[in-house]
C-alpha cells in the first residue's frame, strides 16, 4: 500500500516569508492556485494507493474534495508544531488508518512539477529504502519517499544542517543501502524566498505552464522582477519593478 502525502500549511501563515512582495490576503490566494495546479497534475497520477492532504484549513480540504483526494483536518497546538512534528503526524495516520507500506511526501511549492515524476517516484520506491528529490536551491527536500514509512526520521527542522545533507547523512550511517536521489529539475523547484517565486514566473512562462493557475495568478499580480546584478554574474540578482513587456 502505497500513499502519497501533502501538508498544507494553514492558510493564515503560508509562504511567510513572501510577504514583502505579496500580501497576506495575495498569499492565501496563491495558496489556492498552487493548490488547483496540483489537483490537476494529480489527476492524471493512478498508481498509489491513495492521496492524502493534510490542512487545517476548510477551504483547502474542500478543493481537495473536488479533485478525488482524502482530506484530513490538522488540529493545530500551542506551541506550534515542527514540520517534522507535522510530518511525523500525517505519516503516523497512512500508516494507522490506511495501512501505508510506503509513504511519499510531496509539498505545495513544487509548482512546476508533472504527473510523471509521482509516477517516477513511486515506482523507484517499489525497489529502494528511501526515495529523495533535492531542492535545486537550498540543499533541502522537495519529494521524500519511505520504505517502510518509518525507516528513518525525517530533519527538516534541523537547526544547522539543510534537509537534503542532514537525511542522506543519517541515512549513511543507520547503513541504508537502497537509496534512490530523484534528480528532476522540475520536481526538485520549490518556492521559498522572494527570488524563487520571481524566478517561478518566468519558468512557467518558459516552459509553456501557460494555462496553470499559479501562472495567471502570477502574471497579473506579481509587480517585480529579476535582472543580474552584472553581466558577468548568472548567480546574484537585482529585484526590480515589473515592466509591462514583462
Amino acid at each position: 500500500m502505497s500513499y502519497l502525502l501533502i501538508p498544507v500549511a494553514p492558510l493564515s501563515r503560508t509562504k511567510s516569508r513572501l510577504r514583502d512582495c505579496l500580501s497576506k490576503e495575495q498569499l492565501k490566494e496563491l495558496t489556492i492556485a498552487m493548490f488547483n495546479d496540483l489537483g490537476n497534475t494529480l489527476s492524471k497520477v493512478d498508481n498509489y494507493d491513495g492521496i492524502v492532504v493534510y490542512c487545517h484549513n476548510s477551504e483547502i480540504l474542500e478543493l481537495a474534495e473536488k479533485y478525488s483526494l482524502i482530506g484530513i483536518k490538522e488540529k493545530l497546538t500551542k506551541p506550534r508544531k515542527t514540520f517534522d512534528e507535522v510530518i511525523f503526524d500525517l505519516n503516523n495516520i497512512a500508516i494507522e488508518h490506511f495501512n501505508a507500506q510506503q509513504t511519499v511526501f510531496s509539498f505545495l511549492d513544487t509548482v512546476l512539477i508533472a504527473s510523471k515524476n509521482f509516477i517516477e517516484v513511486n515506482l523507484l520506491l517499489k525497489e529502494n529504502q528511501l526515495v529523495v528529490c533535492p531542492a535545486i536551491h537550498s540543499a533541502g527536500v522537495s519529494i521524500l519517499g519511505r520504505n517502510p514509512p518509518n525507516i528513518i526520521s525525517t530533519y527538516f527542522s534541523d537547526p544547522n544542517t539543510p534537509s537534503f545533507i542532514a537525511l542522506l547523512n543519517n541515512a549513511k550511517k543507520m547503513k541504508l543501502e537502497k537509496i534512490a536521489i530523484y534528480d528532476s529539475f522540475r520536481a526538485g523547484f520549490d518556492i521559498d524566498i522572494k527570488q524563487d517565486l520571481l524566478l517561478a514566473y518566468q519558468y512557467l512562462k518558459l516552459l509553456n505552464l501557460h494555462n496553470t493557475e499559479t501562472y495567471l495568478y502570477l502574471k497579473n499580480n506579481l509587480k517585480l522582477s529579476l535582472q543580474k546584478s552584472s553581466a558577468n554574474d548568472n548567480r546574484k540578482f537585482k529585484i526590480t519593478k515589473k515592466k509591462l513587456a514583462d
